[in-house]
């Protein structure tokens, strides 16, 4: 993509993205995701009146004479975008790839936090990081943003989000909301992903594509899984091939949905197909 294509493609997610911000998404994000907690600030001596529960043993003991922590009010909140590189996100066939999807959404998301005075920050990933944007504010960093999801070229094609939500844990240290953007094509991040949530606020948008869950009737054909290269060739016309192919696929998002619902993650499931507005809609007014 030439400079030309990739500023035309960033200033029409641009617009897009902003619109429905200011239109839908604002006051829903706010009511959502207010960032109202209470964070650590101090330990100041124990005074009379003060809330026992407040009580710092560790400093207590050490200075024979009762200390408390103090905590203040947050106003802001840090939004964390994971966002899913890998080679699948470049499979569409309905009205747009995984990836045009999974860009526009997260400038959507973007565009919601800084309207409510939060910073954004982004970790790109396949089956690593490849690419760390720390969280700051304002509308030139989140352009920044919108043109890597527009831009990014992964050096590696297949999927590892434990990798991902490690990275995540390790490197915000604070408290901040998460959302995973990715068509979840992997296993194994079950304990990265409870571990995660136990740190952070984690929410997942799963993006898939109909055609990969139904194909069509048309004799042998020559399937190439995007990230591992490895080419088969199946009989669509068996007998049993379409039912079978449907319930493996149905088991897996099962499967799915059960990872989230145990480690108590907010998940949407939106086709590339389909009014990406609804599914967010109800994941904002899941959480309020």
């Amino acid at each position: 993509m030439d400079s030309t294509e990739l500023i035309k493609k960033v200033r029409k997610i641009e617009i897009r993205t902003k619109e429905l911000t200011r239109q839908i998404f604002s006051g829903q994000y706010h009511s959502a995701f207010k960032g109202r907690g209470m964070a650590f600030s101090e330990v100041r001596e124990y005074q009379y009146g003060d809330d026992v529960r407040s009580i710092d043993w560790n400093v207590t003991a050490r200075f024979n004479h009762p200390y408390i922590k103090v905590f203040e009010e947050e106003r802001e909140m840090t939004v964390m975008l994971l966002v899913d590189v890998s080679a699948s996100n470049l499979f569409g066939t309905r009205k747009a790839y995984k990836k045009d999807l999974v860009a526009e959404i997260a400038a959507v998301l973007a565009f919601s936090a800084i309207s409510n005075n939060d910073k954004v920050g982004v970790i790109f990933f396949s089956d690593r990081v490849e690419k760390f944007i720390p969280p700051k504010k304002g509308t030139s960093h989140i352009l920044r943003i919108i043109r890597e999801l527009v831009a990014q070229q992964p050096e590696e094609r297949t999927t590892d989000i434990s990798e991902a939500l490690r990275y995540l844990t390790n490197a915000i240290k604070k408290r901040c909301t998460a959302f995973v953007l990715s068509d979840f094509m992997d296993t194994g991040f079950e304990d990265a992903l409870r571990v995660a949530r136990n740190k952070h606020d984690v929410a997942a948008i799963q993006i898939a594509d109909r055609g990969e869950c139904l194909v069509p009737d048309m004799g042998l054909l020559r399937i190439r899984d995007a990230e591992t290269g490895r080419i088969s060739l199946v009989d669509t016309s068996a007998s049993g091939f379409q039912s079978a192919y449907f319930q493996w696929w149905d088991r897996l998002f099962a499967a799915q949905q059960e990872i989230f619902r145990k480690s108590s993650t907010d998940h949407v499931r939106i086709f590339t197909d389909e009014d990406y507005i609804p599914a967010l809609k109800q994941l904002f007014a899941h959480r309020r």
